[in-house]
């Protein structure tokens, strides 16, 4: 029996960490390979390099679902004795409509540890494996039993072993140290397993050195990493002992509960920039966060993200659409958690997982949601549908403008003088006017970025200043004029005249603003002064940002 674990990730980049695990935990075993997609493949290519095998089991998330299941047809097709399994969250429960498609033949349950190991051992005899679904003299059999593995077996296993070392630089890998969530967050999955288990120590380690000498980007799939101090602190420690310059560790953390001794070493000892901190906040409506079971402390939340934000990456979670949520309390987190100016603010909208309880009781709240992946919400008793169209056209313009950092000085002013919730959905409905969101060109971006403040805010000069200032620091070379002109000759020459002598190939560009950017950049605020800013182009880098000597004077 010849076997394929495989899966259709999202993008190149990512790496599916449960099937290598798999693959290990099963290395005894004869004709078992693992290979990865991804869903923008060609599925006909992606079926031919499957149909061969005896057996496909694929993994299976909202996002690789649909795209996964026009594979397995295609299998069928070309060879309509192999088998399929599926395996993962997406199928996991209310499989079945799943399983009652011709293509499917097994699905597994929950974990997939025991299930997958004994399916190999006892294939084609299938009917005493645990969690597992299948088909049998027409009828859908569930052998349904509580089995938990003991991740103790993972000790000595090594998911990354069989990677190219190479071709791990330029992915994000994973790492799990920990399995469940003691948290009952009624939208997530994670809340379905409060019991927290760890991995042991010496895989997660093993795992970490090797990411680390032969990866970049390491992500912590743990959902609440920071539970117990010590376990954080050590796995801190030992990344600080062996990390290599460029490795980036992400964490998904819960802010109101983080340590004070966590705190103190990361000012300490954690050099700038190396971990990001991923935030859930979800929302700052208290009302909602009760409704589904959600516990959260703004306060603390925002006060542990302005202590460490100097240090650590962070990158805030907003979800749009949870019960009791009114239009006016979505504004008002917005605002709130903007404010704080993460590197990275997603607003995502609330998704009816399989399993969840907001998937059981959305009758209660008027709930619609697409029935098909990712299932999104439509409408509800506190937000209609065009309410939401607009709050996705404004998170298309926090996606361009903010979070690829594009408008950086411009949505600082925007927040402080008219507030970004508005500002921003204006500006997302209006490039939907004038743009594709996901097909434009980086002078579209700012041309309708300043037509949109012209019509709008066309009396306030210094955000028109702000919108020029952030087009120029897009390029690595001197871009063509826009809004404001480099300063003529002679002038221009009197200004960099105070500057050190440049022996480099660079061009410089002067710009005269009236406000003291260099006040506003650290401090955010908006001191009303002639200044003139220097930007030096030099072809490979951004450009770099000099302050005119004598506009600091004057200032």
């Amino acid at each position: 029996m010849r076997v394929l674990l495989t899966t259709l990730n999202a993008k190149y980049i990512h790496v599916n960490l449960a099937i290598r695990l798999l693959y290990e935990l099963n290395s005894d075993k004869k004709n078992l390979d693992w290979k990865e997609f991804t869903i923008k493949e060609n599925k006909d290519e992606i079926a031919e390099q499957c149909a061969n095998y005896d057996v496909i089991a694929f993994s299976c998330y909202i996002w690789n679902i649909t795209p996964t299941l026009e594979v397995t047809k295609k299998i069928k097709e070309l060879n309509p004795g192999a088998k399929i399994l599926l395996g993962g969250p997406e199928v996991s429960y209310d499989w079945d409509n799943v399983i009652s498609r011709e293509d499917i033949d097994y699905i597994i349950a929950g974990e997939g540890e025991i299930p997958f190991t004994k399916f190999m051992e006892s294939y084609p005899e299938v009917t005493d494996i645990p969690n597992l679904i299948h088909k049998q003299n027409g009828s859908v059999v569930h052998f349904q039993k509580a089995e938990t593995f003991d991740l103790k077996n993972y000790k000595d296993i090594r998911p990354y072993k069989n990677d190219i070392p190479e071709t791990l630089l330029n992915r994000v890998a994973y790492v799990e140290t920990s399995r469940g969530c003691p948290y009952k967050c009624e939208f997530c999955l994670a809340s379905l397993d409060n019991k927290v288990r760890y991995l042991p120590d010496e895989h997660i380690k093993a795992n970490l050195m090797f990411l680390m000498q032969h990866g970049k980007v390491v992500k912590f799939l743990d959902r609440t990493f920071n539970i117990k101090k010590d376990f954080t602190l050590d796995i801190f420690r030992f990344i600080l002992q062996h990390h290599k310059p460029g490795n980036v560790f992400q964490f998904e953390i819960t802010a109101d509960i983080l340590h004070p001794d966590i705190i103190k070493f990361i000012h300490e000892e954690v050099p700038d920039g190396l971990f990001r901190f991923e935030i859930g906040i979800q929302t700052v409506n208290q009302k909602a966060n009760l409704e589904v079971s959600r516990k959260q402390n703004f306060e603390k939340t925002k006060g542990i993200i302005n202590a460490l934000s100097h240090k650590v990456e962070m990158h805030l979670d907003l979800i749009v659409g949870l019960p009791l949520d009114h239009w006016e309390d979505i504004k008002y987190s917005f605002e709130e958690v903007f404010k704080l100016f993460a590197p990275e603010l997603q607003l995502g909208f609330l998704k009816f997982l399989k399993g969840t309880p907001v998937r059981y009781k959305y009758e209660q709240h008027g709930f619609e949601f697409d029935p098909n992946p990712p299932y999104q919400i439509i409408r509800s008793n506190y937000l209609s549908a065009e309410q939401l169209q607009k709050i996705e056209q404004l998170e298309h313009a926090l996606e361009i403008y903010w979070n690829k950092k594009r408008a950086i000085n411009t949505l600082k002013y925007v927040t402080q003088k008219y507030g970004s919730f508005d500002f921003l959905m204006g500006l997302g409905i209006y490039f939907g006017t004038k743009r594709d969101y996901h097909k434009f060109s980086l002078m579209d971006i700012y041309e309708i970025l300043h037509e949109f403040a012209q019509m709008n805010y066309g009396d306030d000069k210094i955000l028109q200043e702000l919108i020029a200032v952030d087009y120029y620091l897009q390029s690595k070379v001197r871009p063509k004029n826009f809004i404001l002109f480099d300063l003529p000759k002679k002038e221009k020459q009197l200004i960099t005249n105070n500057l050190p002598i440049n022996e480099s190939k660079t061009r410089d560009l002067v710009i005269a603003l009236s406000l003291d950017l260099r006040q506003f950049q650290s401090t955010n605020e908006v001191k009303e002064t002639s200044f003139n800013l220097i930007l030096r182009y030099n072809g490979v880098s951004a450009p770099e940002m000099i302050y005119d000597p004598l506009s600091l004077l004057q200032a």
